[in-house]
């Protein structure tokens, strides 16, 4: 990657011109509140007019030209605010206006999140990229078609109800046809998208729902030019930051003559607790930070608290109780009452490839190539922190090497713009180190929960009381104190005040109603706002604890009521797409409650994601090694309904790598701590799943639904996979285990081993 990917230009200039489809494109700020996962509310909108809402994110931008253009040589370029990160958007949203365009995928340009050219969608986040950036990008196609069409009957003298668009032109009757670009004109697509679009029928998909090779992958399987670790600009220098030892840790006075002395070294940059060092090559910007690590003397402090007493730690810090659900009041109903807790620990990302950025300050404007999940809310922050004015910084999206919530990225990207600043005229790349990653990423929060319920005489529930403690799951940028630079730079920005957020999207409450018929139920979040470490999203929020809490209660009652775990949930399920799913799993299982051999266990479990989302079943099968407390997983089955099946590969690969980076997070990890400093800052201290404990065969079944609206289902996965595997466990060991992870010490504990 030798270049930036895109010219220095603002939207409105490379848009300007004749013979194109678009000239012109504004943005309005709107607040960043997206999928829950920020720590300020959302401003209250100004009031607007009354009428139909547009769909997906039309709503927020409408202009067609935002999303659309087309050139006088016919080439169409689409634009979506949403990242690639591994997910297949690249592919997926080029299929969705492909199918509305009449134009092959592989002739559309895309280009995604970048703030002078691309609309602001916030965060991609939550499984929304296809459910929102697709569905408008569907509608706006449709509707260019149309207008393509309807200049096209003046130009050939044909009514629009006989012509028709195919393959980048619009055809007649008698075969006469024009192809787009002789039809373009000067603003025809600077308006408003309208609520109603004509879009196709299902039954005449070219591209939607057809397989169609991933653009992403080439490079990244030969070891092309993929990620912002690849990048390489003329005249780049390589960074390297030093970090503190522990959270709050104080930097000395530092003598850094010896360090500027070293070989290639062209700079030295403290700034209050920030200090790092930029060189002309790569391995001399390395030398520099050990010998820099070496000479820092830093004062730490003691403020962590005993990891080994979480549960009570996260109890008595709770600050606020909120309501998430409330329905019925009886809770003295039923003959027999359970509870149970659960616990899960704080968890990392953990990315393979530590977070990496390059920054340019070139002629008053930084710009800041970076892996972060919102490009607007991070070009904020980074504004913020420069003291510069917003529109004299641009982020441009770059695919990196790990993600799926908050890791370092944003970090990365604000320490490359820092140290850029003192450098004007050079590009400056950041690359973090491995032990960094671990030890500064934000992590997953750390999760009680407590349950109870009440069965009646046919064993059906009753009434549920669910509790849950955790922080919030979000500090994503929006301001510089979400960045650890701001932090550590002396003018020291204080990090978001975080607060309690319940809304229908989710945080810590995510997933936390189960979606099973109940007439009695009251669910309350018990808000940790004093975050002992640093945390924030990781992929799921607190869908994977809830969902896990939930699905091994759901079983532990079926146990009581003497029924068979699926039937006793098809007992309390009314929704028939969710039952249609669960049916789906099963029959590809080959379910059955008969009894298996000594050590091996088969474990359901389902959820819809976030109650709006995809809905996922997930069967699977495990032996146990009593001796040595290992899990070996010969198979699992799941079968998932994301509405409209836009690629049904991209489906099942994020279904197959989210249940194997839950398998990991449920059998292997945890952070650990001590009363001063994080210890886990490598794979040794932080193990995860390795190819060897991946399942012997994983099948996922798509439950499509063509016309129907697109269901997020990245993240669907995570929840029922880790509850799956603790039901398994506990029907192959007749023990539960309560506490996250199963890692063969704690299930050798739990089996009296």
């Amino acid at each position: 990657m030798n270049a930036p990917r895109f010219p220095n230009v603002t939207r409105r200039s490379l848009l300007l011109g004749t013979g194109a489809l678009v000239v012109s494109f504004s943005l309005k700020d709107h607040a960043f509140a997206q999928e829950g996962e920020l720590n300020v509310p959302a401003k209250p909108p100004e009031p607007v007019a009354t009428g139909p809402k547009l769909p997906g994110s039309l709503a927020d931008t409408p202009s067609l030209d935002a999303w659309i253009r087309i050139d006088a040589d016919s080439s169409v370029t689409v634009y979506t605010g949403k990242a690639e990160l591994g997910q297949g958007t690249k592919t997926s949203l080029r299929q969705i206006a492909a199918e509305e365009l009449e134009v092959p995928p592989a002739s559309i340009n895309l280009i995604t999140a970048d703030t002078a050219i691309t609309p602001d969608e916030g965060f991609t986040a939550g499984s929304q990229t296809v459910q929102n950036s697709g569905t408008a990008i569907r509608n706006a196609a449709a509707q260019v078609r149309e207008i393509l069409i309807q200049q096209a009957s003046s130009k050939l003298q044909v009514p629009a109800d006989q012509l028709k668009a195919q393959n980048g032109r619009i055809v007649g009757p008698d075969g006469k046809s024009i192809g787009y670009g002789e039809v373009v004109m000067t603003d025809m697509l600077h308006v408003d998208a309208q609520p109603k679009s004509k879009l196709k029928s299902p039954d005449a998909y070219e591209y939607i729902g057809k397989p169609f090779a991933r653009v992403d992958i080439p490079a990244k399987v030969t070891g092309g030019p993929a990620y912002v670790q690849d990048m390489r600009l003329p005249g780049m220098l390589h960074a390297r930051v030093v970090r503190p030892p522990s959270w709050f840790a104080t930097l000395k006075d530092i003598d850094t003559a010896s360090i500027k002395a070293m070989p290639g070294v062209v700079a030295v940059i403290r700034d209050g607790n920030f200090l790092a060092v930029a060189a002309e090559k790569e391995f001399q910007a390395v030398q520099a930070m050990r010998a820099l690590t070496d000479l820092a003397e830093w004062e730490e402090t003691p403020r962590l608290p005993n990891e080994q007493d979480l549960p009570a730690v996260l109890q008595k810090s709770e600050s606020e109780q909120g309501v998430v659900a409330e329905a019925g009041g009886d809770f003295t109903g039923g003959i027999t009452t359970f509870s149970a807790q659960f616990m899960r620990p704080y968890q990392m990302h953990a990315s393979i490839g530590p977070s990496c950025s390059v920054a340019h300050l070139d002629n008053g404007t930084m710009t800041v190539w970076t892996h972060t999940q919102g490009v607007y809310p991070d070009r904020k922050a980074i504004a913020q922190m420069l003291g510069m004015p917003l529109d004299k910084v641009r982020c441009i999206h770059t695919e990196g090497s790990g993600c799926y919530g908050h890791n370092g990225a944003d970090d990365a990207a604000g320490d490359a713009a820092l140290i850029a600043r003192a450098l004007p005229g050079r590009p400056v790349k950041v690359q973090w180190m491995r032990d960094q990653e671990h030890l500064w990423e934000p992590y997953g929060p750390a999760m009680l929960t407590k349950v109870s319920a009440s069965l009646d005489v046919s064993g059906k529930i009753v009434n549920w009381k669910y509790d849950l403690w955790s922080n919030t799951h979000s500090a994503r940028p929006g301001s510089a104190g979400a960045l650890l630079p701001g932090q550590l730079m002396a003018s020291g920005f204080p990090p978001d005040k975080p607060v309690m957020n319940i809304t229908p999207l989710g945080n810590g409450d995510r997933n936390a109603i189960p979606l099973y018929s109940i007439p009695n139920m009251r669910v309350l979040w018990h808000f940790v706002a004093d975050m002992p470490v640093r945390v924030s999203s990781l992929r799921g929020l607190g869908a994977y604890a809830n969902v896990f809490s939930i699905e091994s209660f759901m079983d532990q009652l079926a146990k009581e009521a003497g029924a068979d775990p699926v039937e006793f949930r098809l007992k309390h399920m009314e929704d028939p797409r969710a039952r249609k799913v669960i049916a789906t799993a099963v029959e590809a299982f080959n379910w059955s409650s008969d009894p298996m051999p000594e050590g091996r266990g088969r474990g359901f479990a389902f959820a819809k994601y976030k109650n709006h989302a995809a809905y996922l079943a997930l069967a699977m099968e495990i032996d146990v090694d009593k001796e040595t407390g290992k899990i070996r997983i010969p198979r699992i089955v799941s079968a998932v309904d994301c509405g409209e099946a836009v690629a049904p590969d991209n489906i099942r690969n994020q279904t197959e790598g989210g249940i194997i980076q839950s398998l990991s997070w449920t059998m292997y990890e945890e952070v650990n701590f001590d009363n001063t400093r994080i210890m886990s800052s490598d794979w040794s201290t932080y193990p995860i799943l390795r190819f060897s404990a991946v399942p012997g065969t994983l099948d996922v079944h798509i439950v499509d639904n063509p016309g129907s609206p697109y269901l997020g289902v990245a993240e669907a996965a995570q929840g029922p996979t880790s509850a799956a595997l603790a039901n398994a466990l506990a029907n192959a060991t007749g023990k539960r285990l309560y506490n996250l992870p199963f890692s063969p010490a704690r299930v050798k504990a739990t089996l009296g081993v």
